[in-house]
């Protein structure tokens, strides 16, 4: 049986000729014309190269775009977006308590005043009681934890993940994946995922957006709906609508690389 989808039907972002050139480089984004709604889970799937990664921090605004716009509901992009790159990017000489608390102190405020928020977003990723343990002291499941802990605490409308979960083994890894989305129905977060895993992107998402190379460097080629209720779990991965939304999104890269 498929759920409605948990995104609402209001735009929160809409690219309209998206494109990014570096100078004597073929174009890394190229005429992207997008829009995501809120409280969706979408992911970004292709080869190495393609422009994903480029794309994500267009979204993040760490990028300008060459041509084209970016327009978010409200006229402005949110202040407090969340980002979680591949590496856990942990100061070593920090706690994970003082790890998360980072994106508050630097908003100058003070740590006693932050300490529940910072429990609390320790909590949610099962880590509140490894708080004052450093990077060096925790596995590579829990940096991970706690650099999505980190993007949290600022209770971020949007989530903007760049393989997080890359250099995991593959318990570890879905087991992030399963905590992921309860999260994000619990938060209600819009969720932006760059991943090059397939199986990964079938089973998170309700959208995929497959970027290849055969229509131009960097766009985006196929745009994928995944019908499959939540929660997801166990039985999804070995369910046939699985399998057949993952031969969808495989052939399409294969398409994508001609």
């Amino acid at each position: 049986m498929t759920a409605p989808s948990s995104a609402s039907d209001t735009p929160l972002l809409t690219l309209s000729g998206v494109a990014k050139s570096y100078e004597g480089a073929p174009p890394a984004v190229t005429d992207v014309n997008l829009t995501i709604e809120r409280g969706s889970f979408v992911s970004l799937v292709g080869p190495s190269g393609c422009g994903k990664s480029t794309l994500l921090r267009l979204i993040a605004g760490l990028l300008a775009p060459t041509h084209g716009t970016l327009n978010w509901e409200g006229g402005a992009r949110p202040d407090d977006l969340g980002f979680v790159f591949q590496d856990a990017t942990l100061l070593p000489w920090a706690s994970a308590f003082q790890n998360v608390y980072l994106p508050l102190k630097l908003k100058g405020i003070p740590q006693e005043d932050a300490r529940d928020r910072v429990m609390t977003a320790l909590t949610r990723v099962g880590l509140g009681d490894v708080s004052d343990r450093l990077p060096r002291e925790l596995s590579g499941g829990m940096r991970m934890r706690v650099s999505i802990a980190r993007a949290l605490v600022t209770e971020p409308p949007v989530l903007l993940m760049d393989e997080p979960f890359a250099a995991l083994d593959e318990f570890t890894r879905e087991k992030l994946d399963d905590d992921l989305l309860s999260l994000w129905r619990e938060l209600g977060w819009t969720v932006i995922f760059v991943t090059h895993s397939v199986y990964e992107s079938v089973y998170l998402s309700e959208r995929i957006l497959v970027m290849g190379s055969h229509t131009g460097s960097g766009r985006i080629d196929e745009d994928l709906r995944v019908n499959a209720s939540y929660p997801r779990g166990l039985p999804f991965r070995q369910s046939p609508s699985y399998f057949e939304h993952c031969k969808a999104v495989s052939a399409a890269l294969r398409d994508g690389e001609i």
